[in-house]
């Protein structure tokens, strides 16, 4: 099922994605949360209070990169820690209102100018596109 001519373009096509997705989202104006702090918030909005491990886990990192992620949000009043109930000694991060604003604001931004670049598609192609994406997305997290 996989031959290489398929293989290999769409090991190309991710390359330029993700060059594509870069150029975009350096403009600090239009684009304020970096990728890692964009789903970070993400999670946070979604899912609720998360502790650490659970956020590593989730995004397939160590639990001092999102420490070090989840501190820098901190400092910016996006999340706060809140004490675990059943562990004195834990925390969880939570989202606060100023950072629910931030992550909206951007998704918003993301989603304008996904518009823009999708304008020609159809209703069909994007739905298609859309669950081949996550379908991608979830067989790389079974991959681990």
């Amino acid at each position: 099922m996989n031959n290489q001519h398929s293989l290999e373009t769409i090991e190309l096509e991710m390359a330029v994605l993700v060059r594509r997705l870069t150029t975009i989202t350096s403009d600090k104006k239009n684009w304020p949360l970096d990728r890692s702090a964009y789903l970070l918030l993400h999670q946070l909005y979604i899912d609720g209070s998360s502790g650490v491990k659970f956020l590593a886990d989730e995004f397939q990192l160590d639990i001092s990169t999102v420490s070090r992620q989840a501190a820098a949000l901190e400092q910016k009043g996006y999340v706060i820690k809140v004490p675990d109930p059943t562990d004195g000694r834990a925390y969880f991060y939570q989202i606060t209102d100023s950072g629910t604003k931030v992550l909206l604001e951007n998704k918003q931004a993301r989603l304008d100018r996904l518009t823009e670049v999708l304008n020609e598609w159809s209703d069909e192609e994007c739905e298609s596109f859309g669950e081949l994406l996550k379908k991608f997305n979830e067989s790389s997290m079974r991959k681990k």
